[in-house]
């Protein structure tokens, strides 16, 4: 196999066409030594990506337009032609026509990946209130991700450089994070993070360690028992099957 065939194809869907997806895309493969790495296939349209481009005019942007994965140019950046109409864009404006065609991008981005048809896939950002619909109710990627692989669960990683941060919960109004701290999430989220840190970054044997809910991980339960009554047994469960440790102060970690 040849070293052009070995790269990944990976998606990147617009986000928000009024927001700063688009702008991040052309810049950030401005750096031609990415396509090193791999081959882009941005799922968009001609005449957005031209529209940011004429913004950025100091940035060298040339690519190749498909719409048949079967022809994308393994040397050059892709666009995966997902509209053709003409569309307003008005750059720092909530609109509904920014949303509808963010989820649009997406949702033929996910379709591909699912496919088969690319081998990752790059989300730039999009907005909850725009992108509402009875056909899109979701409040964000991962729940729409969960939904799309029809997966029981996911994990939100934050990922900085040998720091591997996993949440529990994500999008949850604080004052109802705590009847989602149960020990069966816990697990769960423990069994996703330890494959994904074995599988995705070739760490053999990880050590997890869990935090606490509440400040200085509940004192021995005077400041909180959720420590006492829920994290500290989930722990001593995952212990059967990989390292863990904790619960550990959040504040002072």
């Amino acid at each position: 196999m040849s070293s052009q065939q070995q790269k990944p194809v990976i998606g990147f869907s617009v986000g928000d066409l009024n927001g700063i997806g688009t702008e991040l895309i052309i810049k950030t493969f401005s750096d031609h030594r990415l396509l090193e790495l791999c081959t882009p296939l941005i799922f968009a349209s001609n005449k957005l990506i031209n529209f940011y481009r004429k913004s950025t005019p100091e940035i060298n942007f040339n690519y190749q337009s498909t719409k048949d994965f079967t022809r994308i140019a393994h040397k050059q950046i892709n666009i995966y032609n997902c509209w053709e109409e003409e569309i307003a864009i008005v750059p720092g404006q909530l609109t509904d026509i920014g949303g509808s065609y963010a989820v649009k991008s997406l949702t033929m981005a996910v379709e591909a990946l699912r496919d088969r048809k690319i081998h990752g896939l790059v989300t730039a950002p999009i907005h909850k209130k725009n992108t509402q619909s009875p056909s899109f109710d979701f409040t964000g990627h991962t729940p729409y991700l969960k939904h799309a692989f029809n997966v029981n669960d996911v994990l939100m990683l934050m990922v900085s450089d040998n720091f591997r941060v996993g949440l529990v919960t994500e999008h949850v109004p604080v004052k109802d994070i705590a009847r989602y701290i149960t020990r069966e999430a816990i697990l769960s989220k423990l069994n996703i993070l330890r494959d994904s840190l074995v599988r995705d970054f070739g760490i053999d044997k990880p050590r997890i360690a869990v935090l606490g809910l509440n400040p200085h991980a509940g004192d021995e339960g005077l400041i909180g028992k959720e420590e006492e009554e829920i994290i500290k047994p989930a722990i001593k469960d995952a212990k059967n099957n990989m390292l863990v440790f904790g619960p550990y102060s959040a504040n002072a970690f």
